[in-house]
C-alpha cells in the first residue's frame, strides 16, 4: 500500500496532535497520506502530506473521483458533523466499487444514524434508555401531500402526554444546532407555526430572493423530534473499529443537560475518575457494541448521553468521530486516527475497553491567548493541544487540552493558580472549575 486518503469537512486542527502522529507514522513506513478537505486551511504543520482543498458543495461522486485521481489505495473518513459523514458514506460506495476500500460505516446504516428519530428507535429496540418523545413531520404539518386535518391536534395531545418542558431538535442536524426549548403549549404552537410559515417562505424564496429577509429564525420547515427534557450530566463516548473488534474509549464529561440548549464547548470538558458512573456504564457499553455489530459500523461512532439518577440516557449515536475525540485519545493514551489507518491497511485492530491513563481536561481560553503565555503553560503542565477553535467559519476563541496523572491534582491546581496570578490565564472562571473538579 502506497497511499491513504483522509476525507475531512472541517478544519484539521481539531484533530491535533493525533492525526499528525498517525500521518508521520504512515510516512515512516513508506505510505503517503493525503488530505481531501472541504473546510479550514491546512499547512505542513497541520497535515504533513498531500493536501487538496475541495469545494464545500462537492458531491460524493466528485469527492470519490478526486481521491481516485490521486491514486489512493484506501481512504478514511474523518469528517463531521453528520451531513458530511453522510457525504463520505455515499463516496465510500463509489470508492469501494472502484477498488479503493474506504473506512466508513456503510451508507444504509449511516442514513439511519444521522436521522435522530430512526436512531431513537434503534436504541429502544436494542434495550437502551432514550427520552420519551415523538416525531413532527413537516410535510403533514404544512398539509403537503396527504391532508391530515387532525395532525396538529395530535401533536398537541402527544406533547401533553409526554409532559412539559420539552425539547425540539431537527431530525437531521448535529452539534446542538437548531435545538429549541418548549416550556408550554404556547411554545409548541409557536414552534409548529414557524415550521409551516418558514418552509412556505423558503420555497417561495427560491423564486423571489427578496423574501429571504422575511424568513423566521430557527430550523423552520424541517421535521423534528420533540422529546422529554432530561436533566443531568452530559457525556459522550467514542467507539472505534469494525465488526468483531470494537474499542470503547473512556467516557468524556461535557457539561450539564437541561431545558435550555447550550453551546457544545461552553463548559469544562473532561475525562477522569468517576468510579460509580464508570461501573454503571459497563453494561451500556456492551449494548452499544452489540448495536454497532448489528449495524456493521466500520470506523468510528460517537454517542451522546445524559447521566442521571445512576443511569445513562442515549441522546444520539453519530456515525463519525466526535467533538471530544482528542479528549478521549488524550485520556486513554490511544490514537483513533492510527486505529482508522490500521483498518484502511487491513491490519488487526484492538477491541474491548480502553483504560484511562489519567485525567484529560479541555477548556475554552478566550480570544488570542499570547504565544508566550501558551509557552509558559507548556512549561508548567502537560499540554496536548492549544489552538483556535473555528466552527462554521467563526472563531470561538482558543481551545486547550491538558493531561495529568492521578495523584497530580494538587500540584496541577497550584501550578495553574500561580500561572493565573502572573498572567491572568486561565481565566478565573475556568480556573475555578478546574480546581473544583480536581479537588473533589
Amino acid at each position: 500500500m502506497r497511499k491513504i486518503a483522509f476525507l475531512r469537512s472541517v478544519g484539521i486542527r481539531r484533530a491535533d496532535p493525533y492525526v499528525q502522529r498517525a500521518v508521520r507514522a504512515l510516512a515512516a513506513e513508506g505510505i503517503e497520506a493525503g488530505l481531501f478537505h472541504t473546510g479550514g486551511a491546512a499547512g505542513d504543520e497541520d497535515f504533513p502530506g498531500h493536501r487538496q482543498r475541495l469545494d464545500r458543495a462537492v458531491t460524493p461522486r466528485e469527492l470519490a473521483d478526486a481521491v481516485a485521481a490521486w491514486g489512493a489505495d484506501a481512504a478514511v473518513s474523518i469528517s463531521l458533523p453528520c451531513e458530511n459523514a453522510l457525504r463520505d458514506a455515499a463516496a465510500k460506495a463509489f470508492l469501494d466499487a472502484a477498488g479503493i476500500p474506504t473506512v466508513m460505516t456503510p451508507l444504509a446504516a449511516t442514513m439511519l444514524l444521522v436521522d435522530k428519530w430512526e436512531t431513537k428507535r434503534l436504541c429502544e429496540r436494542a434495550g437502551l434508555t432514550v427520552p420519551e418523545g415523538f416525531r413532527v413531520d413537516s410535510d403533514l404539518l404544512a398539509g403537503r401531500g396527504l391532508a391530515v386535518p387532525g395532525y396538529r391536534d395530535a401533536l398537541r395531545v402527544r406533547a401533553a402526554q409526554t409532559g412539559y418542558p420539552l425539547m425540539a431538535k431537527p431530525v437531521w442536524d448535529s452539534t446542538s444546532m437548531g435545538i429549541r426549548a418548549l416550556r408550554s403549549p404556547a411554545d409548541l404552537d409557536a414552534y409548529l407555526d414557524a415550521h409551516v410559515t418558514g418552509l412556505d417562505l423558503r420555497l417561495d424564496a427560491r423564486l423571489d430572493p427578496r423574501l429571504d429577509a422575511h424568513l423566521p429564525p430557527g430550523p423552520a420547515g424541517v421535521s423534528a423530534v420533540v422529546e422529554q427534557v432530561v436533566e443531568g450530566d452530559l457525556c459522550s463516548v467514542d467507539i472505534v473499529g469494525r465488526p468483531g473488534a470494537y474499542r470503547v474509549l473512556p467516557l468524556c464529561w461535557t457539561g450539564r443537560a437541561g431545558a435550555e440548549p447550550v453551546f457544545t464547548f461552553a463548559d469544562l470538558r473532561w475525562c477522569g475518575p468517576r468510579a460509580e458512573a464508570d461501573a454503571a456504564f459497563g453494561e451500556v457499553a456492551r449494548t452499544l457494541v452489540d448495536l454497532c455489530e448489528s449495524l456493521g459500523v466500520y470506523g468510528s461512532v460517537n454517542v451522546d448521553m445524559v447521566h442521571t439518577g445512576g443511569r445513562f440516557v442515549i441522546l444520539e449515536v453519530n456515525p463519525r468521530i466526535g467533538g471530544a475525540t482528542t479528549l478521549s485519545c488524550a485520556a486513554s493514551g490511544t490514537n483513533t486516527f492510527t486505529s482508522l489507518a490500521r483498518m484502511a491497511r487491513g491490519l488487526p485492530v484492538t477491541g474491548g475497553t480502553a483504560q484511562r491513563a489519567g485525567w484529560a481536561i479541555e477548556f475554552l481560553a478566550g480570544d488570542g491567548v499570547p504565544p508566550e503565555v501558551v509557552a509558559q503553560l507548556r512549561r508548567s503542565v502537560s499540554v496536548v493541544t492549544a489552538h483556535e477553535l473555528v466552527i462554521e467559519g467563526a472563531s470561538r476563541g482558543d481551545i486547550v487540552v491538558i493531561t495529568l496523572a492521578e495523584g497530580e491534582e494538587e500540584r496541577t491546581v497550584k501550578t495553574l493558580t500561580e500561572l493565573h496570578e502572573t498572567t491572568g490565564f486561565p481565566a478565573a472562571g475556568v480556573l475555578g472549575k478546574i480546581t473544583s473538579l480536581l479537588n473533589r
